[in-house]
């Protein structure tokens, strides 16, 4: 069974509006001024700093995820 990936690609792309890029811009900014602030004004260390990032980052993303299976879900 052959798939034309053309095909595929245009069923899929979606736009992506300026307010969700403008919300993952600020999102990226926030935890890295999370990351900063644990390293130089907390002084918690450099590994800790980014394993607190990290794990503030993927709570995000997992929200960001229900949210978007709720919007989609009401369609």
């Amino acid at each position: 069974m052959a798939l034309d990936h053309e095909v595929a690609r245009e069923q899929d792309q979606e736009e992506v509006s300026t307010a969700t890029v403008v919300a993952y811009v600020l999102a990226a900014a926030v935890l890295f001024g999370w990351f900063l602030y644990g390293w130089l004004v907390l002084r918690q260390g450099f590994v800790n700093s980014i394993g607190e990032a990290a794990g503030t980052g993927f709570a995000l993303l997992l929200i960001v995820s229900i949210v978007g299976t709720v919007r989609r879900s009401r369609r």
